[in-house]
């Protein structure tokens, strides 16, 4: 039986211009900062909050590895560390453009993340009962995940 994917939300990240440290043994290091954005959908409606980062190693076969840590603010005021990690590859001409911050259509993109949710706050207990899949959209300025529970 295949598992079923229920929508949780749609979060969008407003991010800054790529910190690049450089080529590294594993590959090239970058940090993205996040400057804040907004989720909304179904189960959860908030805020991103300011201050998250994207921490990428872009690897020597062309794939990166993506883990982001950022806060949201619920509707209700709850507060949710999300750790999200994932995999963005595509083809080599494809990801030249993404890291010039250029668009390309999300269909040409392997964009997959895992977000772990933690909170405090009682009402959102469910988020740490649930695997939860990410499906990525890199814009020039800003980042889409939607996010499903499975």
């Amino acid at each position: 039986m295949l598992p079923s994917l229920d929508f949780i939300a749609e979060a969008r990240f407003d991010v800054a211009a790529p910190v690049i440290l450089g080529p590294g043994p594993q590959g090239e290091r970058r940090v993205v900062p996040i400057l804040g954005g907004r989720i909304a959908g179904p189960r959860l409606e908030g805020e991103v909050l300011p201050g998250g980062t994207d921490h990428q190693l872009i690897r020597p076969d062309g794939v990166t590895e993506i883990v982001a840590r950022y806060t949201l603010r619920l509707v209700d005021g709850a507060l949710v560390h999300v750790v999200n990690s994932g995999l963005r590859h595509a083809a080599p001409e494809d990801m030249a453009r993404l890291l010039r911050g250029e668009p390309v259509p999300p269909e040409r993109v392997y964009f997959r993340t895992t977000p772990v949710f933690e909170t405090a706050a009682p009402a959102h207990a469910w988020l740490h009962r649930q695997v939860f899949l990410g499906y990525g959209e890199r814009q020039p300025s800003a980042v889409i995940i939607r996010i499903y529970g499975a």
